[in-house]
């Protein structure tokens, strides 16, 4: 490790049944010189999620493993990261994701921040070893992120799968965090990142992108599968109500965050409706549409739209990044107008 480079940054990994990929997620956080620990929470894992992170400490003592007996779910592993840890900065490495070499360094040369994040690559999974390689040269172009915009790219649309803002990976402060005690939902185990950011960004968090990529998010066949349930949806619309309720937000801001609501409520109205039809029946399901009158758009239309997906569908395995082309694509892109050269 550079003596030279400041080691003020705690990488925190949430896994659950990650053996496979932890190994490389957390070497790829040890190889950057300016992370002081890596913080690992093997959430309930039912294989050797622990035994391998601990087989990849690097003998630097940075590395922290700790195993949760049940399921507590990634907000509360978290939380519970961020408590135990003392570093400054802290930032969020999905369990089977990895960081390109200079990550740190590239975000680090940036200031005025609270919150900063760089481009992300989703890469194919079969595609992983050699990406590094095969990544374009984005020009940092940085830009600072207000709710609005952050809202509004989180807002997704049929036929582009998983191009939202939310899946950015920011590097936060400490202080920010704990100035206005902001610490992760536990009660959601859908879009927990989505409303941490948001309430951060209410409370005026100076939130920046920049280009610059060096967050490789890999995609496998399972990972698409929007397991979530639909109690799930609930409580993710209910903390949009709750922020609403909370904040002091402008004009342009509180629309936002409502049109953001009557997204996840429409997902939700819908599939609610396809349980009780599954559970109960196609005359229970009909009479709890006409019982709640102002559901009926949500499930016609989500009706009418999933009958018509296979004529919008992508024809990649990857998720959609707003543009890109070959095997790797690039959340940024759409923003990014110039590459460097």
């Amino acid at each position: 490790m550079n003596a030279a480079a400041p080691t003020n940054v705690c990488i925190i990994i949430a896994a659950k049944n990650a053996a496979e990929t932890i190994a490389q997620a957390i070497l790829s956080a040890l190889a950057e010189p300016e992370v002081a620990e890596v913080v690992v929470i093997d959430d309930g894992s039912t294989d050797n999620t622990a035994a391998v992170a601990r087989a990849a400490d690097d003998g630097s003592g940075r590395l922290n493993v700790v195993r949760f007996d049940e399921n507590r779910g990634p907000a509360a592993a978290r939380n519970h990261a961020i408590a135990i840890s003392e570093s400054p900065l802290v930032g969020i490495l999905d369990a089977d994701d990895f960081f390109f070499p200079g990550r740190m360094r590239q975000l680090l040369a940036q200031d005025g921040w609270d919150f900063i994040a760089d481009n992300i690559a989703f890469i194919d999974a079969a595609q992983a070893i050699g990406a590094a390689r095969r990544i374009d040269r984005f020009a940092p172009r940085p830009r600072l992120l207000d709710l609005v915009g952050f809202v509004e790219g989180n807002i997704s649309r049929r036929g582009v799968r998983r191009g939202e803002i939310g899946f950015l990976k920011p590097l936060m402060r400490r202080s920010f965090l704990d100035q206005f005690d902001l610490r992760y939902n536990e009660t959601l185990r859908l879009g927990e990142d989505f409303d941490f950011y948001a309430r951060a960004l209410a409370r005026g968090a100076r939130y920046k992108i920049i280009h610059s990529c060096g967050y490789a998010a890999v995609v496998r066949a399972d990972s698409l599968s929007g397991s979530h349930r639909t109690v799930d949806l609930r409580r993710l619309y209910e903390a949009d109500r709750a922020i609403l309720a909370e904040a002091r937000l402008s004009r342009e801001a509180t629309a936002a965050l409502r049109r953001h609501e009557r997204h996840i409520r429409d997902r939700y109205e819908l599939r609610h409706f396809l349980d009780i039809k599954r559970n109960k029946g196609t005359a229970a399901a009909f009479a709890y549409a006409l019982a709640n009158p102002g559901a009926l758009p949500a499930i016609v239309g989500g009706i009418a739209a999933d009958k018509t997906e296979h004529l919008r569908r992508s024809r990649s395995a990857a998720p959609m990044a707003l543009g890109g082309s070959g095997d790797v694509r690039y959340l940024l892109d759409a923003f990014a107008l110039e590459r460097a050269e």
